[in-house]
């Protein structure tokens, strides 16, 4: 099935967002993977834990969470990512600049913009569907909880975040990553359509 030009051109930061998981799958999983064994440890899937240890897995949960977001914002370079940050947060000049284009692009593309959020919540409801599924509609907490793989103080949502931490979650931060390129018409490449 292909879809035609002017829908891919105006989904091209949806487009663009599943070419950079797909290329850089290894690092985002890697990282997503750090995140989703941080929560299901901190829900008790291991048995309880203390806070401070709770406290520390936070850091660690969120840290890789930051990591992926610089990683997609500085287009695989997490130093470029953060220095683009900086820029926005502390350069007067380049934040008056970026905002300028941003609100251009806001009033030029804002059926593109629409496409790419009904596109983006669908792949997401897709995900948490599926996530859904595999906790509630399947034997896989049970098993993990008979085979003593899990504590019995953890619940469903050990799984659940589990799962949202490898896929969801990743790909939200890279989509609203990618989104701040597209605002200001820095997404790596266009999408080709002949």
């Amino acid at each position: 099935m292909t879809l035609p030009p002017n829908l891919l051109k105006a989904l091209d930061w949806t487009v663009e967002t599943i070419q950079f998981c797909k290329k850089h799958f290894g690092f985002i999983f890697s990282l997503g993977l750090i995140a989703a064994v941080g929560r299901a440890i901190q829900l008790k899937a291991f048995g309880p834990i203390s806070p401070l240890s709770h406290g520390l897995l936070e850091i660690v949960v969120e840290s890789a969470r930051i990591l992926i977001f610089l990683y997609a914002l500085g287009l695989t370079n997490i130093g470029a990512g953060a220095k683009r940050l900086m820029q926005i947060v502390f350069n007067k000049q380049s934040r008056k600049q970026n905002w300028q284009l941003a609100i251009q692009k806001l009033r030029t593309k804002w059926g593109a913009l629409l496409v790419n959020l009904i596109a983006f919540s669908v792949i997401a409801l897709l995900f948490n569907k599926l996530i859904d599924h595999i906790a509630y509609e399947t034997c896989l907490y049970i098993t993990l909880k008979a085979r003593d793989l899990i504590s019995d103080q953890s619940s469903e949502w050990a799984i659940i975040l589990f799962f949202k931490n490898i896929s969801v979650i990743p790909f939200t931060l890279i989509f609203n990553a990618l989104f701040c390129l597209w605002l200001v018409n820095r997404l790596p490449r266009p999408v080709v359509t002949n």
